[in-house]
Protein backbone atom coordinates (compact mmCIF):
# COMPACT_ATOMS: atom_id res chain seq x y z
CA UNK A 1 0.00 0.00 0.00
CA UNK A 2 1.60 3.63 -0.95
CA UNK A 3 0.92 6.29 1.90
CA UNK A 4 -0.30 9.50 0.74
CA UNK A 5 2.03 12.21 2.16
CA UNK A 6 0.58 14.99 3.89
CA UNK A 7 2.89 17.42 4.05
CA UNK A 8 5.82 18.43 2.21
CA UNK A 9 9.31 19.16 3.84
CA UNK A 10 10.22 22.65 2.62
CA UNK A 11 13.40 24.14 3.55
CA UNK A 12 12.74 27.03 6.15
CA UNK A 13 15.27 29.78 4.19
CA UNK A 14 13.25 28.78 0.99
CA UNK A 15 10.34 29.29 2.83
CA UNK A 16 11.07 32.46 3.83
CA UNK A 17 12.24 33.81 0.52
CA UNK A 18 9.20 32.42 -1.66
CA UNK A 19 7.35 34.22 0.99
CA UNK A 20 9.31 37.19 0.12
CA UNK A 21 9.05 36.90 -3.55
CA UNK A 22 5.40 36.49 -3.23
CA UNK A 23 5.03 40.00 -1.47
CA UNK A 24 7.04 41.88 -3.93
CA UNK A 25 4.66 40.41 -6.45
CA UNK A 26 6.85 37.21 -7.81
CA UNK A 27 5.03 33.63 -8.57
CA UNK A 28 8.69 31.72 -8.54
CA UNK A 29 8.29 28.27 -10.51
CA UNK A 30 11.73 25.37 -10.54
CA UNK A 31 12.79 24.85 -14.36
CA UNK A 32 15.56 22.79 -15.72
CA UNK A 33 15.37 25.36 -18.73
CA UNK A 34 16.70 28.23 -17.36
CA UNK A 35 19.34 29.33 -14.54
CA UNK A 36 17.33 32.43 -13.50
CA UNK A 37 15.07 34.26 -15.17
CA UNK A 38 11.86 36.23 -15.20
CA UNK A 39 8.97 37.28 -17.56
CA UNK A 40 7.93 40.71 -16.78
CA UNK A 41 4.44 39.72 -15.72
CA UNK A 42 5.36 38.33 -12.45
CA UNK A 43 7.24 34.77 -12.73
CA UNK A 44 10.68 34.14 -11.60
CA UNK A 45 11.93 31.22 -12.95
CA UNK A 46 15.14 29.24 -10.58
CA UNK A 47 16.43 26.19 -11.73
CA UNK A 48 15.47 23.22 -10.88
CA UNK A 49 17.81 21.62 -8.05
CA UNK A 50 19.95 19.28 -10.47
CA UNK A 51 20.72 21.84 -12.59
CA UNK A 52 22.06 24.45 -9.84
CA UNK A 53 25.70 24.14 -8.65
CA UNK A 54 26.35 22.57 -5.31
CA UNK A 55 26.66 25.90 -3.15
CA UNK A 56 23.24 27.10 -4.67
CA UNK A 57 20.43 27.22 -2.96
CA UNK A 58 16.39 28.85 -3.57
CA UNK A 59 16.83 31.58 -1.23
CA UNK A 60 20.26 32.89 -2.12
CA UNK A 61 19.14 32.52 -5.74
CA UNK A 62 15.77 34.80 -5.06
CA UNK A 63 17.03 37.29 -3.19
CA UNK A 64 19.93 38.00 -6.05
CA UNK A 65 17.00 38.30 -8.43
CA UNK A 66 14.99 40.19 -6.05
CA UNK A 67 18.26 42.63 -5.59
CA UNK A 68 18.54 42.55 -9.67
CA UNK A 69 14.66 44.19 -9.68
CA UNK A 70 15.37 46.85 -6.89
CA UNK A 71 18.86 48.06 -8.27
CA UNK A 72 17.00 48.11 -11.85
CA UNK A 73 13.89 50.00 -10.25
CA UNK A 74 10.40 49.51 -10.39
CA UNK A 75 9.92 49.96 -14.05
CA UNK A 76 12.00 46.54 -14.61
CA UNK A 77 9.75 44.39 -12.78
CA UNK A 78 7.69 44.75 -16.04
CA UNK A 79 10.33 43.85 -18.72
CA UNK A 80 11.84 40.00 -19.28
CA UNK A 81 15.00 39.62 -16.75
CA UNK A 82 14.78 43.16 -15.89
CA UNK A 83 16.21 44.17 -19.14
CA UNK A 84 19.49 42.61 -18.38
CA UNK A 85 21.41 40.68 -20.89
CA UNK A 86 22.57 37.82 -19.08
CA UNK A 87 24.10 35.73 -21.65
CA UNK A 88 27.08 38.42 -22.21
CA UNK A 89 29.16 40.61 -20.17
CA UNK A 90 27.24 43.26 -21.73
CA UNK A 91 25.79 44.88 -18.56
CA UNK A 92 28.38 43.66 -16.35
CA UNK A 93 28.12 47.13 -14.74
CA UNK A 94 24.30 46.66 -13.78
CA UNK A 95 25.49 42.91 -12.12
CA UNK A 96 28.33 44.84 -10.26
CA UNK A 97 25.73 46.80 -8.98
CA UNK A 98 23.28 44.14 -8.12
CA UNK A 99 26.29 42.42 -6.00
CA UNK A 100 27.02 45.47 -4.10
CA UNK A 101 23.45 45.88 -3.10
CA UNK A 102 22.98 42.14 -2.15
CA UNK A 103 26.53 42.53 -0.11
CA UNK A 104 24.95 45.38 1.31
CA UNK A 105 21.65 44.21 2.42
CA UNK A 106 22.90 41.37 3.79
CA UNK A 107 26.11 42.99 5.60
CA UNK A 108 23.21 44.30 8.00
CA UNK A 109 22.30 40.84 9.00
CA UNK A 110 25.72 39.15 9.04
CA UNK A 111 24.86 37.14 5.73
CA UNK A 112 27.22 38.30 3.11
CA UNK A 113 28.54 34.94 2.95
CA UNK A 114 25.40 32.70 3.59
CA UNK A 115 23.43 34.10 0.96
CA UNK A 116 26.43 34.76 -1.26
CA UNK A 117 26.26 34.64 -5.08
CA UNK A 118 27.47 31.50 -7.16
CA UNK A 119 27.98 32.97 -10.81
CA UNK A 120 31.07 34.08 -12.18
CA UNK A 121 30.62 37.04 -10.55
CA UNK A 122 31.45 35.24 -7.22
CA UNK A 123 35.07 36.82 -7.12
CA UNK A 124 33.81 40.10 -7.62
CA UNK A 125 31.50 40.25 -4.83
CA UNK A 126 34.25 38.87 -2.35
CA UNK A 127 36.91 41.09 -3.00
CA UNK A 128 33.79 44.49 -2.70
CA UNK A 129 34.89 46.68 0.48
CA UNK A 130 33.43 46.62 3.70
CA UNK A 131 30.80 49.34 2.37
CA UNK A 132 30.28 48.01 -0.74
CA UNK A 133 28.42 50.97 -1.54
CA UNK A 134 30.96 53.62 -1.31
CA UNK A 135 33.52 54.48 -4.70
CA UNK A 136 32.08 56.87 -7.37
CA UNK A 137 32.18 53.93 -10.09
CA UNK A 138 28.98 53.67 -12.18
CA UNK A 139 28.13 50.20 -10.40
CA UNK A 140 28.19 52.06 -6.90
CA UNK A 141 26.61 54.76 -8.05
CA UNK A 142 23.78 52.11 -9.51
CA UNK A 143 23.75 50.25 -5.94
CA UNK A 144 23.45 53.27 -3.64
CA UNK A 145 20.40 54.08 -5.57
CA UNK A 146 19.07 50.66 -4.88
CA UNK A 147 19.48 50.96 -1.36
CA UNK A 148 17.41 53.96 -1.10
CA UNK A 149 14.78 51.85 -3.65
CA UNK A 150 14.73 49.30 -1.07
CA UNK A 151 12.85 51.31 1.53
CA UNK A 152 10.11 51.27 -1.03
CA UNK A 153 7.47 49.39 -1.95
CA UNK A 154 7.25 46.79 -3.52
CA UNK A 155 10.11 45.72 -1.97
CA UNK A 156 9.81 47.10 1.59
CA UNK A 157 9.80 45.88 4.07
CA UNK A 158 9.78 42.73 2.90
CA UNK A 159 13.71 42.34 1.68
CA UNK A 160 13.90 43.30 5.41
CA UNK A 161 11.81 41.02 7.00
CA UNK A 162 13.59 37.98 4.68
CA UNK A 163 16.64 39.25 6.42
CA UNK A 164 15.83 39.29 9.48
CA UNK A 165 14.15 36.16 9.40
CA UNK A 166 17.33 34.25 8.03
CA UNK A 167 19.28 35.65 10.41
CA UNK A 168 17.30 34.09 13.14
CA UNK A 169 17.01 30.82 11.36
CA UNK A 170 20.93 31.08 10.84
CA UNK A 171 21.71 31.76 14.45
CA UNK A 172 19.48 29.17 15.85
CA UNK A 173 21.42 26.66 13.19
CA UNK A 174 24.58 28.50 14.61
CA UNK A 175 23.63 27.56 18.45
CA UNK A 176 23.07 24.27 17.90
CA UNK A 177 26.53 23.81 15.82
CA UNK A 178 28.19 25.77 19.18
CA UNK A 179 27.71 22.35 21.30
CA UNK A 180 30.01 20.58 18.69
CA UNK A 181 33.90 22.65 18.79
CA UNK A 182 35.01 21.22 15.76
CA UNK A 183 32.46 22.58 13.90
CA UNK A 184 33.13 25.61 11.53
CA UNK A 185 29.55 25.63 10.44
CA UNK A 186 26.04 25.71 11.50
CA UNK A 187 24.70 22.16 10.97
CA UNK A 188 22.49 23.60 7.96
CA UNK A 189 25.49 23.98 5.89
CA UNK A 190 28.21 21.54 4.85
CA UNK A 191 31.39 20.96 3.32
Amino acid sequence: MERKADHIYLDPLDAIWLTVAERVGFRVERSSEVYASTDGRGTMVIGAPDTLDPDDCLAQLILHELCHSVSEGAESLRVPDFGLDNETRLDAVREHACLRLQAWLTDKHGLRSVLAPTTEFRRYYEELPENPLEGDDPAAVRARRGAQRATERPWAPHLEEGLRATARVVEIAQELGAHDPAAKKPPIWTS
